[in-house]
């Protein structure tokens, strides 16, 4: 008879320290991609999880319910694929990359561009939507500006990722209230103590960092090789814009994420028909395929070459064999022991933030989903912000505050594998430029420490007395009174 036991620390962060080695030795040194390293640790995360007596059939069991959390998002992974390659076929892509090398000035090009993303975020309440759309266009100014694709990269991955977090239309910011088990719109709320200070330190940093950036230092053949190039290839209109604009119209009437990309992708698949003279078939093969830049100019046909359900199954699998090795860690209970260890170090509510953000982050690192990455930390700490008298929407806050923005910043997480797939940039090559994300942890644990914007529950509440604590000792020196 097997008996399942509870993992010690050692066994469980055996497979951790394992993938980590195994996948930046073979990233960094070997320079392949992460599939087969991922798959490697899967293996070795098994064998710890026989060792500790889990059965095949639980580990498998662990590994189906992980992948199965993450169907929907699959899914829509692949409609992107299909919209991003109708766009590009409509020429919605080419007319924002042409009117974007126009209008948009070098200067401010990576404040301008991080505020669009948050608004096309908050709109549809979708990071990937954002970085699939106004992400890959504005992609292509960057380029055509001279801009460092990575910088560019951690503009967009800012941008979106902060308006996807203040979005009560946002999957991740309704899982983390979910989790706290609090109101949506008091989460909301207080998190802008937090995100909306960060976003601006972000933008400030763009805008120093863009300052380098101005009309005697763009090459400006460049720039009129890549419109001529666009204007030569497609029948650059105002009304290829209509495109985007639907996305953000299906956002506002709250169409979900689904049915909404496949709408925007017949638009622009029609649009394709009417204004590029595509046939039909030519649609359905760019849906499948993906568009193949053909204009003979190698910077404007890297540009334009993306999109496709094939194209996305780089990225697919990558977040198969990941989701696989996170449900192994789950079901045998690896990540429970990790964090529960963590729990020791809590003595104040500024090393609780602290130990809840780096936990959200661990979780990034570990499990591969967002998701988990806020819902874990959410069950396993809940209890502690309401002994010390804090209010839920402060724990549900300080979850997004690590795991929703770190999300996009390893490339075996499900996040960082399509901002990278989709924005043609490697995720440790952008880490540097997502000032948001590495901001804003800073800033939330420097203000729980300072005592600012900590919400605590009201002292009397439906007739019961709630006394305030500092820290987890003085809770036992009032429990023992």
């Amino acid at each position: 008879m097997i008996v399942i036991r509870k993992p010690k620390i050692w066994e469980a962060l055996v497979p951790i320290i394992g993938m980590a080695i195994i996948i930046v030795y073979s990233m960094i040194v070997l320079k392949i991609d992460p599939h087969i390293p991922i798959v490697i640790s899967t293996v070795l995360a098994g064998i710890m999880a026989l060792k500790v007596g889990c059965t095949w059939f639980e580990i498998r069991d662990g590994m189906i319910e992980s992948i199965y959390r993450a169907v929907e998002a699959l899914v829509i992974v692949m409609i992107v694929g299909m919209l991003i390659g109708s766009w590009v076929l409509a020429g919605s892509v080419p007319a924002m990359i042409f009117y974007g090398l126009e209008l948009i000035s070098p200067k401010y090009f990576l404040p301008t561009g991080c505020i669009l993303c948050a608004i096309v975020s908050v709109a549809t309440g979708s990071a990937w939507t954002s970085g699939g759309t106004i992400g890959v266009a504005l992609m292509g100014i960057g380029t055509g500006l001279g801009i460092n694709p990575a910088l560019t990269a951690g503009m967009v991955v800012s941008g979106a990722y902060f308006g996807d977090k203040i979005s009560p239309l946002s999957d991740s910011t309704n899982v983390a209230a979910a989790a706290a088990e609090t109101d949506l719109y008091l989460h909301v709320k207080s998190m802008m103590y937090t995100t909306v200070p960060s976003f601006i330190i972000a933008l400030v940093l763009y805008f120093i960092v863009g300052l380098k950036y101005n009309s005697s230092t763009v090459n400006l053949e460049n720039i009129t090789l890549i419109k001529n190039a666009l204007s030569s290839s497609f029948n650059i209109s105002p009304w290829l814009l209509i495109p985007p604009i639907v996305v953000l119209i299906t956002a506002v009437k709250k169409v979900p994420a689904i049915p909404s990309l496949l709408i925007a992708t017949i638009v622009g698949g029609i649009f394709a028909i009417i204004f590029q003279n595509a046939s039909f078939v030519d649609v359905l093969n760019v849906l499948q395929d993906g568009y193949v830049g053909e204009t003979n100019i190698a910077i404007v046909d890297k540009l334009l070459t993306r999109g496709g359900v094939n194209g996305m199954l780089w990225t697919i699998s990558l977040i198969i064999f990941a989701l696989c090795f996170g449900g192994i860690l789950e079901k045998a209970r690896f990540t429970e022991v990790i964090l529960e260890k963590l729990i020791q170090y809590v003595h104040s509510v500024g090393s609780l933030v602290a130990t809840t953000i780096v936990t959200g982050i661990l979780c990034d690192f570990v499990l591969t989903d967002q998701y988990l990455a806020n819902i874990i930390p959410g069950r396993m700490f809940y209890k502690v912000y309401d002994d010390m008298g804090l209010e839920r929407y402060y724990l549900s806050r300080t979850l997004e505050d690590g795991g929703s923005l770190w999300s996009p910043m390893f490339p075996w997480n499900g996040c960082g594998a399509y901002q990278s797939a989709t924005l043609g940039v490697p995720t440790f090559s952008y880490f540097p430029y997502v000032f948001l994300s590495l901001i804003n942890p800073i800033v939330s644990i420097f203000m729980a420490y300072m005592g600012i914007a900590v919400f605590r529950k009201k002292l009397e509440e439906n007739g019961i007395e709630i006394i305030e604590v500092e820290n987890l000792n003085e809770l036992d020196n009032i429990r023992n009174r």
